[in-house]
């Protein structure tokens, strides 16, 4: 008998519904036992967000500063898993506070010691740069990470942006003013995404993980944007300013953030559209390097 591990923290269920399909698979086989583990946290984060909270968390999402977790089980902690699935979700361009605290608990380190890991993110575009992050987290924690599977919003950029914002403040996924798309990772992107639980399956069946992603790419399990990693990148940079101001200057953090969010608005509504047009006018130049991107961004 195997064992398989799946980790995820869902606040509006939906990576936790993207967690049990993934996982339907493994659940369907006799020779495998699957243990779900959902992360809690000691003083957990409102669902719906208010607009105070949800900026409160940006300095320590994207420093990944950890915050308290309730402890996993004593069983999972004494089980030695053959895989691990991990399920994470993206805030302000890092992995979330709570995934992030996992990571770099004790436990996680007990738990990935030597273990195969397939990281499933559900975000709404940009998670290029928080999978590098997590991929140095598993590193830390002596995993080896074998397949990447990135289930993102389909819409455009800013639309998106309305509607996931809708939905984090309303706490429900319905069409914003009635026509605006529904908020998220698509239903059928979630039902369809057992398909990937069975490219999962059969590597794992013939101890062939090693070629796992190669054969999740070929099933749509990873599609890059050359713009949204633009973005991503030159945004981690701002951020980083940002974020490290704020937490630094505590006395002033409630002001600081009222600015901050001044300034997300204007970089969204005004400066990503001219990004976008610089993208498309550079796009010729820097086709070699984008195919180069493209292939290890793909990859694990």
């Amino acid at each position: 008998m195997k064992n398989v591990l799946v980790i995820y923290y869902s606040q509006s269920g939906q990576l936790e519904s993207i967690a049990r399909n993934i996982a339907k698979p493994f659940l369907n086989s006799d020779e495998i036992k699957v243990t779900f583990h959902e992360i809690q946290l000691e003083k957990p984060f409102p669902f719906p967000w208010d607009k105070a909270s949800f900026f409160e968390a940006f300095p320590e999402s994207f420093l990944q500063i950890p915050t308290a977790l309730k402890p996993v089980s004593e069983e999972i902690l004494n089980t030695k898993f053959d895989l691990v699935l991990l399920h994470y979700q993206v805030w302000f361009l890092s992995p979330s506070i709570p995934m992030n605290s996992f990571l770099k608990s004790a436990e996680a380190k007990t738990i990935l010691n030597h273990t195969p890991v397939v990281t499933i993110n559900g975000s709404r575009n940009m998670w290029i740069m928080a999978q590098e992050k997590v991929k140095v987290l598993l590193r830390d924690a002596n995993a080896k990470l074998v397949g990447n599977v990135a289930l993102v919003d389909r819409v455009g950029n800013l639309i998106s942006v309305i509607t996931i914002v809708h939905w984090m403040f309303s706490g429900v996924k319905k069409r914003y003013l009635g026509f605006f798309p529904l908020p998220g990772v698509s239903d059928k992107d979630i039902q369809e995404s057992d398909k990937f639980g069975e490219a999962m399956l059969s590597q794992f069946e013939q101890n062939k993980l090693e070629d796992l992603q190669p054969k999740l790419t070929a099933l749509g399990a990873v599609k890059i944007s050359s713009y949204l990693v633009t973005v991503d990148k030159t945004a981690n940079k701002i951020f980083n300013k940002w974020s490290n101001i704020i937490h630094k200057n505590q006395k002033n953090r409630k002001m600081l953030l009222k600015v901050f969010n001044v300034y997300l608005l204007l970089a969204i509504w005004l400066i990503s559209p001219i990004v976008y047009i610089l993208h498309l006018i550079t796009y010729p130049f820097k086709l070699k390097t984008i195919k180069k991107e493209t292939r290890y961004y793909q990859g694990v």
